[in-house]
């Protein structure tokens, strides 16, 4: 618990999804342990619809607890029944949508409304669904944006949380476009996140698309500090 005056503020609980190596999962645990999120959140599970994902194994290397349930083979809302039941284990305050490659159903997003948050490699009012990156190379921007975003039963059409731009001017190699993306996915999720759950974002998703524009910004975002580091939605790496 964190103290506040005579008040205590119970961490919020992260149920981080996944589906491959979770690179975004690992910045958000390391602004947990150590960084702008770690007087404000605790990760309650990793999970993955896939049990041979790398990013479980890393994840329990730094220290979460993890759970899967294989979606091979399995109807979209029959399976997403089930992972509700598994995530409601470890009692969840927001669902992260960490790389997490599946078209959340109906019954998933109306489990968890208003508290499951996707990053997304676009502005999503451009591009929606994936290879984003491939996307913006592809059509030589000479920027891109990465959406911070609320889920709900379109695909990547939920209030926007926040957005940074990306410069891609000089970037010659699909590589190097996701490389420069990924730079700035890694800080600005835990940073909305934090901004979110001290409540300077709106939290009720009416709101939140007339607040959007607050939170756009082409300024330079930094870490906190040098150790810092539907239908559905899918969510980037």
């Amino acid at each position: 618990m964190q103290e506040t005056g005579k008040h205590s503020i119970r961490k919020q609980r992260l149920a981080i999804l996944l589906s491959g190596r979770g690179s975004n999962m690992v910045a958000l645990v390391h602004a947990v342990q150590f960084g702008v999120l770690h007087e404000l959140a605790e990760i309650a599970v990793v999970f993955s619809n896939k049990p041979d994902a790398p990013g479980l194994e890393t994840a329990a290397g730094l220290g979460c607890p993890t759970a899967s349930l294989n979606s091979q083979g399995r109807k979209r809302a029959e399976y997403d029944a089930e992972v509700v039941e598994v995530l409601n284990r470890y009692q969840p305050d927001y669902v992260v949508l960490a790389g997490y490659m599946r078209i959340l159903s109906p019954t998933f997003i109306r489990a968890f409304a208003g508290r499951i948050i996707n990053i997304h490699p676009a502005d999503t009012h451009q591009h929606q669904g994936l290879h984003a990156y491939e996307w913006a190379f592809e059509n030589q921007l000479p920027e891109t944006k990465i959406t911070v975003h609320l889920v709900d039963e379109g695909l990547d059409t939920g209030p926007v949380l926040a957005q940074h731009c990306v410069d891609l001017q000089g970037a010659d190699t699909l590589a190097e476009v996701e490389r420069r993306g990924l730079a700035v996915e890694h800080f600005l999720y835990a940073d909305t996140l934090a901004r979110f759950i001290r409540g300077e974002l709106p939290h009720h998703p009416e709101t939140v698309a007339a607040a959007a524009v607050l939170a756009t910004t082409s300024d330079p975002l930094l870490p906190v500090s040098a150790g810092s580091s539907s239908r559905g939605d899918v969510a980037a790496g």
